[in-house]
């Protein structure tokens, strides 16, 4: 063998390994970004010890927000609560189970005074929270959190109307046909409003806190 022939080889042997820890690096690194939201919350789905914190920060927030209760239609006894705001960015920071999770225990604490109440609650919670973030997980872009708190916002309101027939003449010993009564003029209305402010302060700071939470890891 040559001497021009040994040095190319050994040119080649030399730059191999460097070319196949290129490669590596570049997969791990397009692994990486596909591994984690557009938000920058890597969402592995491992329970993780700092996972479970999350999620119970998440469910304190949650306990903590359905107590702050004020009227936003002229009816004042529908009251509104900020809770299906913490669910949605629990949802879209960590998915589909972390929604859920954060939908159930959040109304605890209003289980024992008020179990109905807190029954439909938790359903409103469910449907808002987890199709929203099932979906953002599929389309991980704006358009997709947009997406998500729409279909979640429908789904939230025909559960409401729904619930409110079957539930509210059990509790509130009225009947059927007077409930049925309210649904256009006052259910409506107000449940529309509340998925509207949901979705709205949810879209304006979701990007940020999911960016805070990045920061954290």
């Amino acid at each position: 063998m040559s001497v021009s022939s040994r040095i190319r080889m050994q040119v080649v042997r030399s730059v191999a390994p460097e070319a196949e820890g290129s490669a590596s690096a570049s997969t791990a690194s397009t692994n990486a970004k596909l591994g984690s939201h557009t938000t920058g919350v890597a969402d592995s789905g491992r329970w993780s010890t700092r996972r479970i914190a999350m999620y119970a920060l998440f469910v304190a927030l949650a306990m903590v927000t359905s107590f702050i209760e004020f009227p936003i239609t002229p009816v004042t006894w529908l009251k509104y609560d900020p809770s299906g705001i913490v669910c949605l960015i629990a949802g879209f920071a960590y998915g589909p189970a972390a929604a859920a999770i954060v939908s159930v225990l959040g109304f605890v604490p209003h289980m024992f005074a008020d179990p109905w109440g807190s029954l439909m609650a938790v359903l409103v919670a469910l449907f808002l929270s987890v199709p929203a973030a099932f979906i953002y997980r599929k389309i991980r872009t704006r358009k997709g959190a947009a997406i998500g708190i729409l279909v979640g916002a429908v789904l939230a309101i025909v559960v409401a109307l729904v619930g409110n027939l079957i539930v509210t003449p059990i509790y509130a010993h009225m009947t059927y046909q007077a409930v049925a009564a309210m649904i256009l003029p006052i259910l409506l209305p107000f449940n529309v409003a509340k998925m509207a402010i949901h979705a709205v302060i949810t879209f304006l700071i979701y990007k940020p806190v999911s960016n805070l939470l990045s920061k954290q890891q």
